[in-house]
């Protein structure tokens, strides 16, 4: 993430603001050009393209600016959501507004990145969408299909999460994760798929076409192989290939976005800064040579807090190996963006 600073007067900002502490002024985020700009009392960019905010600024708490003539009056992200609770839902709304305050964090690093998103209304049958359910109305599966991001809200509540986390055997579980995690199916299909990625994938991850509910079944009745930390980032990645690589595509945004984090704000190297870090192997390796000593020392405060280490995991290489795929996909992915 980076450093965010009030257009009028300076002071810093933090991603989620909608007002300057310093000079009192009303700021929106603008993901096109990925910074603040000051707002009028009637809420659109001051002196600007005419650009508002977003007409979810009350019930989701979204502090980002919608494109003029937008008729949802929605800003990018707030757009892909599908569904979402009723109005009138009192119980569910706040784990809503959680939940996609968790997903413009999700969708500003992508755009960091360089991946596209397309929403259903450039791709109907496929592009990406999110609906964000209750389960306190329905049984909610958190998962991904065709595109379409399920995500159970129960997961914007402490304890629930925690209670699954344990249950579970998860080193960490949050909201972000989870997005993270999903969001890696559905580029699976864009990056993995194709001529260019399909064989390195079956090569380091295994065969994508294996009977998923076999591996489901047999994952939650014997669990992971007792040497999985030899091969992989995490236990769930052991199920099945297609989640071996959505948990390795989110530790990828774990890293990437942790980066840009520390050296924005000094506790890293100003080279960590890899919002466009090269591609191939030597982009890699420099990411992989800033990431671990962060990792530890970021563990190391925790504990100095008596808190569990911020990063549980070890990156064996294997994991890395894979990785390094999910690295050059996405990078591949931008460049051709870029030429386009």
């Amino acid at each position: 993430m980076r450093e965010f600073l009030c257009p009028s007067c300076g002071q810093r900002l933090t991603f989620e603001n909608s007002l300057c502490l310093g000079c009192r002024s009303t700021v929106g985020f603008d993901p096109e050009t990925r910074s603040f700009a000051v707002l009028t009392p009637e809420g659109v960019r001051a002196g600007g393209s005419g650009d508002s905010r977003c007409a979810n600024r009350e019930i989701a708490v979204c502090n980002w600016l919608a494109p003029v003539g937008r008729s949802s009056g929605l800003c990018v992200s707030c757009a892909l959501t599908r569904t979402r609770p009723a109005d009138a839902d009192l119980r569910a709304l706040p784990a809503f507004a959680e939940a996609e305050t968790a997903k413009r964090r999700l969708i500003f690093e992508l755009i960091e990145v360089g991946l596209p998103i397309r929403g259903r209304d450039v791709d109907p049958e496929t592009g990406l969408c999110f609906d964000l359910l209750s389960s306190s109305h329905e049984p909610v599966v958190t998962g991904h299909a065709g595109g379409v991001i399920t995500l159970d809200l129960a997961e914007g509540d402490d304890v629930h999460r925690e209670q699954l986390r344990v249950s579970m055997g998860e080193p960490y579980r949050t909201l972000l994760g989870h997005l993270r995690h999903e969001v890696g199916h559905y580029y699976f299909t864009m990056l993995a798929e194709t001529a260019a990625g399909h064989a390195r994938f079956v090569e380091l991850f295994g065969d994508p076409d294996a009977d998923y509910q076999a591996a489901l079944d047999r994952h939650y009745q014997e669990g992971p192989p007792c040497d999985w930390r030899q091969t992989y980032v995490s236990a769930y990645a052991t199920m099945h290939p297609a989640e071996d690589w959505a948990e390795t595509f989110a530790h990828y945004l774990h890293v990437r976005d942790a980066l840009d984090t520390a050296a924005a704000f000094g506790l890293a190297p100003a080279a960590a800064a890899l919002t466009t870090p090269l591609p191939g192997a030597v982009g890699f390796g420099r990411i992989v040579d800033l990431w671990l000593p962060l990792a530890w020392s970021l563990n190391m405060i925790n504990r100095s807090m008596g808190r569990p280490d911020l990063y549980p995991f070890v990156l064996p290489a294997p994991a890395l190996d894979k990785m390094r795929l999910v690295h050059e996909l996405v990078t591949a992915e931008r460049d051709a963006g870029s030429m386009a």
